[in-house]
């Protein structure tokens, strides 16, 4: 009979993929086509906050451009070159790099891969209840709910 029990420690490139590619609906879904998810901090039963290995192909993005009313957000980069895209501009990102972002500043942010080369980084981000997320670019807005994010356009229309 298979143990419940978390595993002590992983190999995490070695995680399973998560096998949902997006929370968003479409049209949003398949613009992450090219983003793998290896969701760390599930194998590990947390529960306060998530991490995730994320791995990029050249010319896919982490996320629709967004900011978070709630959950801080924090990237490291582990290899590769990506873009961040925030409402500064645009900043290249080498290996060892990381970028934080406080909740609740507006500031809508994403990582582009622009490069030819696979980028791969942790991102780690808490689960604050009643969260809510904004995208300065889409017709799109989030409610965190239950657990899971309830979509809708920005004048209130559900998806």
């Amino acid at each position: 009979m298979p143990s419940s029990k978390p595993p002590v420690a992983i190999v995490a490139i070695e995680a399973p993929v998560r096998t949902k590619r997006s929370n968003y609906p479409e049209p949003f879904a398949s613009r992450m086509a090219g983003r793998q998810k290896h969701p760390l901090g599930d194998l590990f039963g947390l529960t306060n906050f998530g991490v995730n290995l994320t791995r990029l192909a050249p010319g896919a993005m982490s996320a629709l451009r967004h900011a978070h009313t709630k959950q801080d957000e924090f990237v490291y980069i582990i290899q590769g070159q990506p873009t961040l895209h925030t409402d500064e501009g645009y900043t290249l990102l080498d290996p060892g790099m990381c970028a934080g972002f406080k909740a609740g500043t507006g500031d809508g942010h994403r990582l582009i891969n622009n490069s030819a080369e696979e980028v791969i980084y942790l991102e780690i981000g808490d689960r604050t209840l009643g969260d809510e997320a904004t995208y300065p670019d889409d017709d799109i807005c989030a409610q965190l709910v239950n657990g899971g994010w309830l979509f809708s356009r920005k004048d209130g229309t559900p998806y």
